[in-house]
This record gives C-alpha cells, sequence and structure tokens, in this order.
C-alpha cells in the first residue's frame, strides 16, 4: 500500500503532467509567391507577430503548451520550415518565437503558387508532435494553386491525419478567393476561411482568425463574424 505522502505526490505528478500536456500543433504558412511583393512580405509578417503577442492569443497558446511552426512556401519544390517546432511553455518564449517571425528573412520571390504541395510537405511534420491533441494548418494565400498537385489530392491523408486546414484568403486581386479556399484548401471538421479584402487588412483579420483557432470560439468576435465560411 503507498502510504499518505506516495499518494499525494503521484496525485501531484499526474496533475502536472496533464497541465503541462500540449493541447494544440500550429503550422503557420505563409504565402511567398511571385504575387507578393516585399511591402506585402512585411504586412503579412508583422501583422503575424503582433497577433502572437495579442494577449488573448498568447494566453491562449501558453496554457495550451502548444508547439508552433514557421514555413514559407510558393511554388512546387519550394516549401521550407524556416521556424521549426517550437514549444510555447511561457510568454517569453512565445514572444522570442514572434521576434523571429517579425525577423523571419524572406526565402523566395518569384515563384508560382503551389497549394497542394504545400499542404504535402507540412503533412509529415506532425509526425513529431503527435502527443498534441489538436493538429492545425493555417495557410495564408492571394491567389489559386497554379501549380503542382491539386490541393483537394491531399485532403484524404489530412483526414487520415486528423490534420484541420483553416485559411485566410487575401483578396487584392481575386475577389473570389475565399470561395476557392472554402471548396479547394480548407479541409476537417469546423474548418474555416477568413477573408482579407488586402494585404493592409491582413493584421486584423490573423488577429481574429487565430483568435478563433486557439481559444475554440465559434461564435462572433468583436460583433462581426469572424469566418466566412465555414465546413461541418
Amino acid at each position: 500500500m503507498f502510504g499518505p505522502l506516495r499518494v499525494s505526490l503521484f496525485v501531484f505528478v499526474l496533475a502536472a503532467s496533464r497541465a503541462l500536456s500540449c493541447e494544440l500543433a500550429l503550422v503557420l504558412a505563409v504565402d511567398v509567391s511571385g504575387s507578393v511583393d516585399d511591402e506585402e512580405y512585411r504586412l503579412q509578417m508583422d501583422g503575424l507577430a503582433h497577433a502572437l503577442r495579442d494577449g488573448v492569443i498568447s494566453e491562449a497558446l501558453v496554457r495550451a503548451q502548444a508547439q508552433v511552426m514557421l514555413v514559407q512556401w510558393t511554388g512546387s519544390s519550394r516549401q521550407q520550415i524556416t521556424i521549426p517546432w517550437t514549444g510555447v511553455n511561457s510568454f517569453d518564449t512565445l514572444d522570442a518565437f514572434a521576434d523571429r517571425v517579425a525577423n523571419d528573412p524572406r526565402i523566395w520571390r518569384n515563384y508560382s503558387t503551389a497549394i497542394g504541395d504545400a499542404l504535402e510537405f507540412m503533412l509529415p511534420a506532425f509526425g513529431q508532435v503527435q502527443n498534441c491533441k489538436r493538429h492545425l494548418i493555417d495557410v495564408s494565400g492571394d491567389g489559386q494553386s497554379n501549380e503542382g498537385k491539386p490541393p483537394t489530392d491531399i485532403h484524404n491523408a489530412l483526414k487520415r491525419a486528423d490534420i484541420t486546414v483553416n485559411a485566410i484568403a487575401i483578396e487584392a486581386s481575386e475577389p473570389d478567393l475565399t470561395a476557392y479556399f472554402y471548396e479547394n484548401v480548407i479541409v476537417g471538421e469546423g474548418a474555416f476561411v477568413i477573408t482579407a479584402s488586402s494585404f493592409e487588412e491582413y493584421p486584423d483579420r490573423i488577429r481574429k482568425k487565430l483568435l478563433r483557432e486557439v481559444t475554440r470560439q465559434s461564435a462572433r468576435i468583436g460583433g462581426k463574424p469572424a469566418e466566412v465560411s465555414q465546413k461541418q
């Protein structure tokens, strides 16, 4: 029989291990295709870094003991993990990650848009964070896939791996991009698309998108619908 001290220690260790378990593995996938100029790239990275520092988002990520990764992607065979999986176990760790996002140098500039290839590239990375309860890819993009595998070809593999894909459609030059992302890119129960009408609107929209994702909110944020369309 265990004595009272051992029982108390066991309960403490069990509670601590549960508290430290990873709730969310999140890949932030940033479009760096040829249609994105340097200023627009900077708006994406600064906006993303600012959103990660938001009080509600940062607290949710720390509470979730989240694992976060950054990927730059463009045409076929041009995807790269620029910031590897980072365990968000404190606000200092998250601040450091946000600093790295803000200062992440752009890798490519003049290539096509291969969303399917990007999703396929990111899929095996989740094998490194299998202990996380939710697996999520957060894709930003300003155009339809025009090279490589169609995104829908990767959907079954993503479903088998229990990976959800959400998207932010930057409709600077393609006004029907939200509908395209809804039909072809997002996948998983509750997956959704948020629209940014321009790159200038991106920082506000990515904040609302991350707020919805990391806090698992499904209602309205800031009095306005956060999502344009959601899959059931």
